[in-house]
């Protein structure tokens, strides 16, 4: 593998941007210098001149679903085509949430389902899995240490609604065991009861439309969800929760008010598109499809409130919760009844550059707070750091240049995510992506993938 000296860029990590020079070698970080430091015989090694861009830490994307299993279809991107997407983007490492496996399975089953699926379809870029509880008793405690120390998952998530949702006695256990072996329990947080009362009435009375899909899903289920889940995790000592998805500002508003109890180890996420879709794509009954997710699109004051949240740093982390599903075909399942829809939408290729262009560019949040919740928070807390989401000697050279000056119109027939639309067309970015590197390799240069599949690498993570 050949050196690379990337030299002339504005460096920017989690605490302050900088012009300077980078030396990769051996797929690691060699040496960071600033402006003015006396680079290294340069003979026989590559140059890159990045004059003009900015030069991030490659992305860590928390939360993705590739290749899906919802039960009756597949979400459309696996662990190739889905990997190469968050190449294309400046994302250089996912962590995947595994589906639910069949009732009643041990813990270990679908580790070594998603084990083999990775293997079988090459992801491009390196990756992990959090772990997925849809039951609770004695083997499937005891199975999180198994899973912890044989393939480093220190993270593993519980469903507070859907059919294999966790009841409070069984979120207890779980939070309980998880302080004893330091891992983090992530959690989809909706009121159950809620939604499913909401649902049938709706269904019931003929609302079918995929308006009723974000009705019967309110903020109130949301926030009541996060209030129970941190009070639950103070109960049990003061678990690592980490809330998925946050949404709605009543949902800010609950996990603030336990924050101000003095109330340690809450971290929260949210997504591109909470941040720039509202609810009213929903008014058109079929496109409306499109934007079927759970939690469903908010009105614009959840919206501030999570632009917010990410300037006060009560929101750590931006996944995307990627989940995509073609429109055409598989969508229109829900066309009669919203309830009927699978869940879920494209965002991994997006990610980098929306938060690029409509955080940092236009002003709402300094590049290091784009880099904090994009790249270096979700390495730390899923236990990838410091391998992954700095820029830093001895870190790998995952790494992504983007050009300032280019403006450009999202379209679907430029992206790499394989389903046939995308939610974020026709919005106008400013900053690309140059050219993407994994572990000291150029995979995409100018939108164009030249990577090798099967060339990502599974992490072990640590507590």
């Amino acid at each position: 593998m050949q050196a690379v000296y990337i030299s002339n860029a504005q460096i920017a990590t989690s605490r302050e941007v900088f012009e300077g020079s980078l030396l990769v070698r051996d797929g690691k970080i060699a040496a960071v210098l600033r402006a003015g430091e006396t680079p290294p015989d340069l003979d026989g090694i590559k140059v890159i001149d990045a004059g003009g861009c900015y030069l991030l830490p490659g992305g860590v994307d928390p939360h993705t679903h590739f290749d899906l299993d919802v039960g009756f279809t597949r979400a459309s991107d696996d662990f190739y085509t889905g990997t190469v997407a968050a190449a294309c983007g400046g994302t250089t490492t996912v962590i995947d949430h595994m589906a639910f496996g069949p009732k009643g399975c041990p813990l270990p089953h679908q580790s070594a389902v998603y084990h083999k699926l990775a293997a079988q379809q090459g992801p491009v870029i390196d990756y992990g899995f959090h772990g997925v509880i849809q039951h609770v008793d004695d083997e499937v405690l005891a199975s999180m240490k198994t899973l912890r120390d044989e393939e480093g998952l220190s993270s593993f998530k519980i469903y507070l609604t859907y059919d294999f949702k966790i009841d409070d006695y069984g979120v207890l256990k779980v939070l309980e065991r998880a302080n004893e072996l330091g891992l983090t329990i992530c959690v989809h947080c909706e009121n159950d009861a809620t939604i499913n009362t909401l649902r049938a009435q709706y269904v019931a009375d003929g609302h079918t439309e995929a308006k009723y899909h974000a009705l019967s899903r309110p903020a109130e289920a949301e926030a009541e969800a996060v209030y129970r889940m941190l009070m639950l995790g103070k109960i049990a000592g003061e678990a690592k929760v980490y809330i998925v998805h946050l949404s709605t500002r009543l949902g800010l508003e609950a996990l603030r008010l336990v924050r101000r109890t003095g109330q340690k180890n809450i971290l929260v996420e949210t997504c591109p598109q909470y941040l720039f879709l509202d609810d009213s794509r929903y008014n058109d009954p079929q496109a409306g499809l499109k934007y079927i997710m759970s939690p469903p699109l908010r009105k614009q004051p959840d919206i501030d409130s999570m632009w917010d949240g990410l300037t006060a740093n009560d929101i750590q982390t931006i996944g995307t919760d990627h989940c995509p599903f073609f429109f055409d075909t598989q969508k229109q399942r829900g066309a009669n009844d919203f309830t009927q829809c699978p869940n879920g939408a494209p965002g991994v290729e997006l990610r980098m550059p929306l938060m690029f262009s409509e955080g940092f560019m236009k002003g709402r949040l300094s590049l290091p707070q784009v880099v904090d919740s994009c790249c270096t928070r979700p390495a730390e807390i899923f236990g990838i750091a410091p391998q992954k989401g700095i820029i830093a000697p001895g870190a790998d050279a995952d790494l992504v240049l983007f050009d300032p000056s280019v403006k450009w119109t999202v379209t679907k027939d430029q992206l790499h995510e394989n389903v046939d639309y995308t939610p974020y067309e026709g919005i106008e970015l400013t900053g690309r992506p140059v050219w993407t590197m994994a572990r000291g390799e150029v995979i995409v240069d100018n939108g164009v993938f030249k990577g090798q599949k099967g060339s990502g690498k599974y992490l072990k993570r640590n507590i």
